[in-house]
């Protein structure tokens, strides 16, 4: 069952007995776990009616035991299992999934793995519940995703503040969630996020980020990437190494698969390279900057740093500062 759904069931109290809530994406298992445990029991029926696990801590027989109880003074007993990955033999929970009580509402949160499909409990499960599959949401679908979360709160942003976002926080939705709650509390004055509200609420400079330091380079813009990451030199908490090879190697990356492309339009640039269509062509000009080969060497460069920066063949007194300078040399000459 998709996100969407389970949570429109919730909200009109369409209730099932079992919720299996799996998948390597824990911001949607939390959303939906969170919304049973805070909304399906009114606070003063929790006390006797609502109970907590973790998988770490229990075990199966003690989980059935309590969901095979009836509710007092209520209609529902609500039962959610955190951290059920780390349960041991939950496919002994099979026989209560075959036979679930209709007044228990059973939430298993089984995060960063899918249980094997094939076992007599998701087949039980499937049968009896529901099953939700937490899917990761990769870095290139973060600035699509934050558009369609701030829709939801009657804002937009900006192309490049999402960019800017993304870069800083990846593809942690929990994270980016958060960022994007105290934006919307901040911003007052308009119902667009942009670059400046980002740096006034946030702290990410609007002029010194990754997102700039990857349009300066597309554009052999010596002087604008030089003071880019000095200034990551002088703030490395922000602006640690290993991100920056990562945003570069995705970069870069697309920058190199542009020349594979049959159709070079913009929208199928877009479409291709999973960026939105606001840069596509920031893209191919960039790309047209770099000959094949000058961009195989840059991917060896990245890759070449990434090991310096966790101490291949590097004193562990050479400053991480230096190695990203040295690195943008190699990129730009």
């Amino acid at each position: 069952m998709e996100f969407d759904i389970v949570l429109q069931n919730l909200k009109k109290k369409i209730y099932h007995p079992i919720y299996l809530l799996q998948g390597e994406e824990p911001y949607f298992i939390d959303q939906i776990s969170d919304y049973i445990e805070k909304n399906v029991l009114a606070d003063a029926e929790k006390g006797f009616n609502q109970t907590v696990f973790y998988g770490k801590d229990t075990d199966p027989v003690t989980i059935a035991h309590s969901a095979m109880q009836f509710p007092m003074m209520a209609s529902q007993q609500v039962i959610i299992v955190k951290e059920a990955q780390s349960l041991a033999k939950i496919e002994t929970l099979a026989a209560y999934a075959g036979k679930p009580l209709s007044s228990t509402i059973l939430v298993l949160n089984y995060k960063y793995k899918n249980l094997d499909a094939r076992t007599k409990l998701v087949k039980e499960i499937k049968k009896n519940g529901v099953i939700f599959t937490s899917k990761k949401v990769y870095e290139n679908r973060i600035p699509a995703w934050i558009e369609n979360y701030l829709r939801q709160h009657n804002f937009t942003i900006t192309p490049q503040a999402s960019q800017i976002l993304t870069s800083y926080l990846g593809a942690n939705l929990s994270k980016v969630a958060n960022e994007l709650d105290k934006l919307i509390i901040a911003v007052k004055d308009t119902s667009q996020i942009s670059p400046k509200q980002i740096e006034e609420n946030i702290g990410l400079s609007k002029d010194f980020n990754a997102f700039e330091l990857q349009k300066a380079l597309g554009e052999k813009n010596v002087i604008k990437a030089n003071q880019i990451i000095n200034y990551f030199g002088e703030n490395q908490t922000l602006n640690p190494i290993q991100k920056t090879i990562s945003n570069l190697y995705f970069y870069f990356s697309k920058l190199f698969m542009y020349y594979f492309l049959d159709d070079k339009s913009d929208r199928n640039v877009a479409a291709a390279l999973a960026v939105h269509p606001f840069f596509a062509k920031e893209y191919i000009l960039a790309a047209k900057k770099y000959s094949p080969t000058k961009l195989y060497e840059i991917i060896g460069i990245l890759r070449e740093y990434d090991m310096k920066s966790k101490g291949w063949k590097v004193s562990t007194m050479v400053d991480k500062a230096d190695l990203q300078k040295e690195m943008i040399y190699k990129i730009l000459h």
